[in-house]
């Protein structure tokens, strides 16, 4: 499989199909692994590209802490889109990935031609519930510092994952899971393009920022995937594949 070398750090990323390209990015501490079977149900009429962000499964692991954040991450992006000389694409993630898809959009909105959002939130306006959300996140970094990749539970897409070691998903959680400020849920208003918000009828901690999304983004089109929890590709497979086909042909997306 394919690595990119981003300035020392290599990224390991997986092309499959031919077709409008569809860049997909994981949750935290899960791999492109989870999208196997996205992969499969859409590499007919697509190009799908999936990787592994920094930190994770075959992605390098950088020692240095300021190796991890937003910004590296909306420009690895870019980067793997350019080594597969894609100039416009489809900006999907789920979780993690889904709020890096938002932060990618605000960044090169040249690039997007749709977003897909699962599982997903936008960030906090207020200070206060984003601080308690990056205590969360160093509280994540510093159980796996101290417990290794024990530490990271037995959620589905972390079973489907793979990791070499904790101290790129401690690094990933301090600089990557945390968030800086409110850019990206202030930006919402702004999306011009069509945008997918989707979300398992169990994952009831993103139900209202779901919620949220479909409300502000102009173009929104809201999705609830019925007995699915945070993960919910891995848990109805054929319903959020049916909705992503939907959504793409629906906007002419399709190839």
């Amino acid at each position: 499989m394919p690595k990119l070398d981003r300035d020392g750090v290599r990224l390991h990323y997986e092309v499959n199909g031919d077709g409008p390209p569809v860049l997909l990015t994981h949750g935290y501490s899960a791999t492109c692994r989870m999208w196997d079977g996205q992969v499969q149900a859409l590499k007919d009429r697509y190009r799908v590209i999936t990787w592994d962000m920094r930190g994770h499964g075959e992605s390098d692991y950088p020692d240095d802490p300021a190796a991890y954040s937003e910004a590296a991450t909306v420009e690895d992006m870019s980067a793997i889109l350019r080594a597969c000389s894609v100039d416009k694409a489809v900006i999907g993630g789920l979780s993690l990935g889904g709020y890096m898809s938002l932060a990618f959009n605000l960044v090169h909105p040249e690039i997007v031609r749709a977003l897909m959002l699962f599982d997903t939130g936008p960030g906090f306006k207020k200070n206060e519930a984003r601080a308690a959300w990056n205590e969360n996140a160093r509280a994540r970094a510093d159980r796996l510092d101290r417990e290794g990749l024990a530490a990271l539970g037995s959620s589905d897409e972390v079973r489907m994952s793979k990791h070499r070691s904790a101290k790129g998903l401690a690094g990933a959680a301090r600089g990557m899971l945390s968030q800086a400020d409110a850019r990206v849920i202030n930006s919402l208003e702004h999306v011009a393009v069509p945008t997918l918000v989707l979300v398992g009828s169990e994952d009831k901690p993103f139900i209202a920022a779901t919620d949220y999304m479909a409300r502000k983004i102009p173009q929104a089109t809201r999705v609830v995937i019925a007995d699915a929890g945070h993960a919910s590709n891995i848990h109805q497979p054929a319903a959020f594949n049916e909705a992503v086909g939907r959504f793409l042909d629906l906007h002419g997306v399709g190839g």
